[in-house]
């Protein structure tokens, strides 16, 4: 039995689809951006507070109802303006690179439970610094 070879020039890219691993000559599609999730939560979280604030609507519990919200979600949704203001800006600024979320929703409310904006900041200082260069 004579095995026959075949020689292949060019650059290869792994292509992984399901558990299907193959080599492909096409080159990899460039990354997907988007905002990130916690940054479109953040912004919504703006947004509902100044709506209260004009006036718009009565109150919290009449937010939760027109958007099908739990009080308890939306109030998690809020308490994310606790945050010190530039870690908010940074916050607004994060992108999701294909589908992958730099940070969840649960990290940054357990950082707005932080009283100081000084302890908020010293955490944020180090963990967003590694989210963004990653």
């Amino acid at each position: 039995m004579t095995a026959i070879a075949k020689v292949i020039s060019g650059s290869l890219h792994r292509v992984q689809r399901g558990h299907e691993k193959r080599f492909s000559t096409a080159s990899p599609p460039s990354p997907v951006h988007r905002p990130a999730r916690v940054a479109l939560m953040l912004a919504l979280a703006h947004k509902i507070q100044e709506a209260i604030t004009r006036g718009d609507v009565h109150d919290q519990a009449d937010v939760a109802r027109r958007l099908g919200f739990t009080r308890a979600r939306l109030t998690h949704l809020l308490d994310l303006l606790l945050l010190a203001p530039e870690i908010q800006e940074r916050v607004l600024f994060l992108d999701a690179v294909d589908g992958v979320e730099p940070m969840s929703e649960r990290t940054l409310r357990g950082l707005a439970r932080r009283p100081a904006w000084t302890d908020q900041r010293a955490w944020a200082e180090s963990s967003i610094r590694e989210i963004s260069t990653a």
